[in-house]
């Protein structure tokens, strides 16, 4: 079904970001395509679906095909009718603007009656309960309905193969067991599942092959058995996530090496926060909320449920946000919070700018300080890619991009939107110990994020946003 034959690629003039691939996958298997941040896993999946070479530019060597389609002189628009792509960002595929267009858009283009096309969206809505996502503005979703509604779309399609970048990357617990459920009926009609993860806890029940890259290269292919065999220390020194899958809004955290812990008294009061978008009913109308200074703070709950807009009304992004954040002795208003709070998005390309890596973090220093920030790239394993564009880079590389950029703003207060969506166990490790020296500077750090694992090594307070919007915060251990 798909075949790759001595497949080399690197993008422009760079370096190979793929060497010498020899992979066959058979159809209706489902395989894992696993390894660290920046190892070419997105690559792989971009040569399946014919990015590479119908859009991203570079040197391919070798041959690809896919049912015996050669994938270099095939149009993508032909590709496109058997291969089908969730996104690791799933903003870059949309071409509607309300969803349940989007859901039809695939199948209009294959030329289904439209009667066949309300029977095939119904199914997949009713099947996976998105009935309350239909019908909306792709503008108003969280990140997490738009990855449901980008896996929907795929599977509503007539397609014989699917793949799959990072596609739990923006997902709560139910929205990946909603994903699984997806898997389990594509497996039924015997589609090819080619899926590029990091989180692989939840996929180890539908794999039938695991292949490992490291620097572009296989180094090793693992069968379903030798894999879900493996151990989660044996995972992690992969580079990968273990094999926790656990809700994190029901965490109740215990740690061997449980250290004593007690709520400083020192707050910052949040107050009159009344925020909706436009001819939508409130998000949420708190009159006052006390977070406490210096801590680590995890904001959790469902997709959809107002975290992001909690962290950019908190930021004053969200200026008809009128709120007050009463901070020691000073009152910040709109103006002052959006110049003592710094903000790493979802969606770090929206706060990507400049034309190399290094400038990125240059920009954010209140006196530009090339060693200063060399110095901050390398603790992020980054300085090799200093002069680089930042949006040449892996989804993972552009996120630790973003978290430099707030390391280097030295703002008291730092809010991350999912900081950990796209990155390995190692990197994901590296940002935590981040985290936890920053809180030893006297930074006060809230944490939008669904990683169980991020909370577990460097979150010291949980905010669940499902409970009566903000109002319990619970301590929890912090993991050595």
């Amino acid at each position: 079904m798909i075949s790759f034959s001595d497949v080399s690629f690197g993008y422009g003039d760079n370096d190979e970001i793929l060497k010498h691939i020899n992979l066959t996958i058979k159809e209706g298997e489902t395989v894992l395509i696993c390894g660290p941040s920046g190892c070419g896993k997105s690559s792989l999946a971009r040569c399946v679906n014919g990015l590479i070479p119908h859009f991203y530019g570079g040197k391919l060597t070798g041959s690809i095909s896919v049912n015996n389609t050669d994938i270099k002189t095939t149009p993508l628009r032909k590709i496109s009718k058997q291969v089908g792509t969730v996104f690791q960002n799933p903003r870059s595929q949309f071409f509607n603007v309300d969803t349940t267009s989007e859901l039809a858009f695939g199948c209009e283009n294959f030329n289904l009656d439209p009667k066949e096309i309300e029977k095939r969206i119904n199914n997949v809505v009713n099947r996976h309960n998105m009935a309350h996502l239909m019908d909306r503005s792709i503008f108003d979703l969280s990140g997490g309905e738009k990855q449901k509604i980008a896996c929907a779309s795929v599977a509503v399609e007539p397609l014989e193969v699917i793949v799959l970048d990072e596609p739990s990357a923006n997902l709560d617990y139910k929205g990946i067991c909603e994903l699984q459920r997806m898997i389990e009926a594509w497996q039924k009609e015997k589609k090819t599942i080619l899926i590029a993860e990091h989180r692989i806890a939840y996929l180890m029940p539908y794999i039938d092959r695991a292949i490992m890259l490291k620097n572009g290269e296989i180094s090793k292919e693992y069968t379903a058995y030798e894999f879900k065999n493996l151990t989660s220390k044996e995972l992690n020194k992969m580079g990968l996530r273990g094999k926790i899958f656990n809700d994190p809004q029901d965490m109740a955290i215990v740690s061997e090496n449980k250290k004593e812990y007690t709520f400083k008294s020192e707050k910052m009061v949040l107050k009159n926060m009344r925020f909706a978008y436009r001819k939508q009913p409130p998000i949420f109308d708190l009159s006052e909320m006390q977070l406490p200074r210096g801590e680590v703070i995890a904001v959790v709950g469902k997709n959809g449920c107002g975290k992001s807009t909690f962290l950019r009304c908190l930021c004053g992004l969200e200026k008809s946000c009128k709120a007050v954040l009463e901070y020691g002795d000073k009152r910040w208003k709109n103006k002052e919070r959006r110049k003592n709070i710094y903000m790493v998005m979802q969606d770090v390309n929206h706060q990507l700018f400049t034309d190399s890596v290094l400038e990125e973090v240059m920009i954010s220093q209140e006196k530009e300080n090339k060693e200063s920030a060399m110095e901050i790239l390398k603790m992020l394993d980054l300085e090799k890619e200093a002069e680089k564009h930042p949006l040449a880079l892996s989804g993972g590389q552009k996120q630790r991009v973003a978290v430099a950029s707030a390391l280097a703003s030295d703002r008291d207060i730092i809010l991350f939107d999912e900081p950990t969506s796209g990155l390995d166990y190692y990197h994901m490790l590296q940002v935590s110990e981040l985290l936890k020296k920053l809180q030893k500077a006297g930074k006060t750090l809230i944490i939008v994020t669904h990683d169980e694992e991020l909370i577990r090594h460097a979150c010291t307070e949980i905010i669940n946003l499902g409970e009566i919007l903000c109002q319990e915060i619970k301590a929890i251990p912090t993991f050595a």
